[in-house]
């Protein structure tokens, strides 16, 4: 059986690919099924002095420059495969992104990758224009052939499918309301993730459900500016740092096999000990500033600036495509149930939230619209594909953060 593919019907979203080549610098690619085979064929060893694999932890990779992008990366930001023989002579990963499967029982929904440039700039043609290309290449993603099990409302609760599209349709109206000052919504966002994160999901199925999502909707504007606005503790700070060096951490393949699995392993102990601690220099961001921990402290908010606009606007735009797009629990998420998937997204916006106040504080200045893109791209990258994103380990640091009123109160403070 193969699933109808079901494209996020959002018309604020745009995308054409504009050959930046961000994606072939920025991500490691995996050849699946016949992708090694077909490029093998192209002739390219020759032409490379070597292989254009390599293999790592069981399975072929395409091989990277010294500087981390593709090798096939050519001038001026084309793929070299692409320019001699055609888009469909390139691995699946490639020519599909920035969309992804993420199949249920009936559809496969489509989402879309905000670590593309273009689809965080919503330029080019509708999403709609794209749906012929993606459904060709599910046949060539296996798993987005077949129904997935109905996702969870919490742990071991299957749902329903309207109950799912009662979370959806309530978390969308909310992020959909022009009325609604940019800092509320956010935090509104928040506070209803952590609302469903504590909530016993079994008491509140069906109907009662979709009056629950309404009703946490509706109270946004009059009870969020009322709650508590002191800022989270050392405690809640730490655990979100280390959120945030848990997304942007992205070791190479060529970089761990010449340090050796120990020295990798040490060091990557040692930048998450930085993170935590909070203390001194950030630890270096390919393609970023230098920036230190203490400028945190006199950060400018988020929405603070003079694009505060244009950046409430790209956060809404790319929560929106992550519910209807299938991003925020299930198949598109490490599988997680609902609650603890929207509370997972919720974590994700916190941490794009400090991410783009450090890198204005670097500078001394507000938070513009190129921070608020480039913090992201960062944590979008990760979600979905970063596998220890849906540890053990991550979701009690949510559990913790939305029981604290944490993530709420984080959101507040960097807003």
């Amino acid at each position: 059986m193969r699933l109808p593919v079901l494209m996020p019907r959002l018309a604020e979203q745009r995308y054409s690919c504009h050959g930046c080549g961000d994606c072939c610098r920025d991500f490691t690619i995996e050849l699946r099924g016949d992708d090694f085979e077909r490029v093998r064929a192209q002739g390219w060893e020759a032409e490379l002095g070597g292989p254009f694999w390599v293999d790592f932890a069981g399975r072929r990779w395409l091989r990277q420059r010294e500087d981390g992008a593709c090798v096939f990366l050519g001038e001026g930001g084309r793929c070299r495969i692409h320019a001699r023989h055609g888009l469909q002579a390139k691995p699946v990963a490639c020519q599909l992104f920035p969309f992804s499967f993420a199949p249920g029982p009936a559809v496969a929904a489509i989402g879309v990758n905000f670590a593309c440039a273009s689809v965080r700039r919503s330029a080019g043609a509708g999403l709609a224009s794209h749906e012929a290309e993606v459904r060709r290449l599910q046949e060539a993603v296996a798993e987005a052939c077949e129904p997935a099990p109905m996702p969870e409302l919490e742990s071991g609760m299957a749902a329903t499918e309207p109950e799912l599209a009662s979370v959806r349709h309530a978390l969308d109206r909310l992020l959909a309301d022009d009325a609604l000052p940019g800092t509320v919504r956010l935090q509104g966002f928040a506070w209803i993730a952590q609302s469903l994160r504590q909530a016993r999901m079994g008491r509140v199925r069906r109907e009662r459900l979709s009056e629950l999502m309404q009703t946490l909707v509706d109270a946004v504007p009059s009870e969020v500016p009322l709650l508590e606005p002191a800022a989270p503790e050392g405690r809640a700070w730490r655990l979100i740092r280390q959120a945030v060096f848990a997304r942007v951490e992205d070791p190479k393949i060529a970089s761990l096999q010449r340090q050796g699995r120990l020295r990798g392993v040490l060091g990557q102990w040692r930048r998450s000990r930085a993170w935590a601690g909070g203390h001194g220099d950030v630890p270096p961001l390919r393609g970023w500033p230098p920036m230190r921990f203490e400028a945190m402290t006199q950060a400018p908010g988020l929405l603070a600036g003079c694009e505060a606009r244009a950046i409430d606007e790209l956060l809404r735009r790319w929560l929106r495509a992550t519910l209807l797009g299938g991003r925020a629990w299930g198949a598109g998420l490490y599988g997680l149930p609902v609650n603890e998937g929207v509370a997972l997204v919720a974590l994700n916006l916190a941490c794009v939230a400090w991410l783009a106040c450090a890198r204005a504080a670097a500078r001394g200045d507000e938070v513009r619209l190129e921070d608020a893109g480039e913090a992201l791209g960062r944590v979008d990258r990760a979600s979905g594909r970063a596998p220890w994103l849906g540890s053990r380990g991550e979701r009690l640091r949510v559990q913790w953060l939305c029981h604290a009123d944490a993530l709420r109160r984080a959101v507040r403070a960097l807003s």
